[in-house]
């Protein structure tokens, strides 16, 4: 499922990332990589707030669609 769709308070795990090569560079050096483990902290019209690696990150609705996570 998108990250979108995880509601705030629970823990996901990142199974796939979508996206042009530099969207996922990006991703990648926020530390959006496969396998890691993110908190959703609140979700805001679909923008989100999550803690991953120990930092609180913000990220748009459309950068959200394009990670793909289970939950654990």
């Amino acid at each position: 499922m998108p990250l979108t769709m995880a509601s705030p308070g629970s823990e996901v795990v990142i199974v796939r990332i979508q996206g042009k090569d530099e969207q996922q560079k990006f991703l990648e050096n926020l530390g959006f990589v496969i396998g890691a483990k993110i908190s959703v902290i609140s979700d805001i019209q679909g923008n989100l707030i999550v803690n991953i690696k120990d930092s609180r990150v913000a990220i748009s609705k459309s950068m959200a669609n394009r990670i793909f996570v289970s939950e654990e």
